[in-house]
């Protein structure tokens, strides 16, 4: 009875394997106890054509990355141009009458290199108070007593006088300009105030050399 239950059983795990290899897959092998076994060529050919969820989350952080750098780089360039634009932009208001003028850019001029003491120069002169940078360097205070001229080197000290009433203020040069047709010198809000142009504007002025 024993011998007989062997062999069915026996019998029985060859028919399956022989079914099993019929029906198993290109590539795939089964053992002796009737388990399939893949391929590690073919799992690896199954893992590239159906990556895993991990790998496809790194792909799109991997480009969300590279995008915020790209665009990061796009605005610091951006950034740069704005700021070398603004920085050959120095404009300047006048006033005259209490009216705006047009505003006019401080354009770069070939300076002298000395002018002797005694020069002088005769025009109109304006002044302006708008917080900017001037081109000696450094950021324009309108409570000191500094002008914008457009060629006398910067450190000059001048006396400006107000052919209207006589008064005389002395200012230093650390700035250029005025590119307005006619002006000479443009005062800070300072030194307009002590001769008195504030209210006018634009007044006749009489600029002479004293120093550096």
């Amino acid at each position: 009875m024993y011998r007989m239950l062997t062999l069915i059983w026996a019998l029985g795990v060859v028919v399956f394997t022989s079914q099993a290899q019929a029906v198993a897959p290109m590539g795939e092998k089964i053992d002796s106890a009737g388990v399939i076994k893949v391929s590690t060529s073919q799992t690896s050919r199954a893992a590239a054509a159906h990556p895993s969820s991990d790998d496809a989350s790194s792909g799109y952080k991997a480009r969300k990355v590279g995008k915020k750098k790209s665009h990061r780089a796009y605005k610091a360039k951006h950034k740069k141009a704005v700021y070398a634009y603004r920085s050959r932009r120095i404009t300047s208001n006048s006033t005259h009458s209490g009216r705006k003028t047009k505003v006019v850019s401080r354009k770069r001029t070939r300076t002298a290199k000395s002018v002797p003491v005694g020069t002088t120069q005769t025009g109109l002169a304006s002044y302006y108070w708008q917080p900017q940078r001037v081109a000696s360097g450094g950021w324009f205070n309108p409570r000191a007593m500094t002008a914008a001229h457009k060629t006398l080197p910067f450190g000059t000290r001048v006396r400006v006088t107000n052919k209207r009433n006589g008064k005389s203020v002395e200012v230093t040069i650390n700035d250029r300009g005025p590119y307005v047709g006619g002006r000479i010198i443009d005062l800070s809000a300072a030194a307009a105030g002590a001769i008195g142009m504030k209210k006018a504007g634009v007044v006749p002025v009489v600029v002479e050399v004293v120093g550096r």
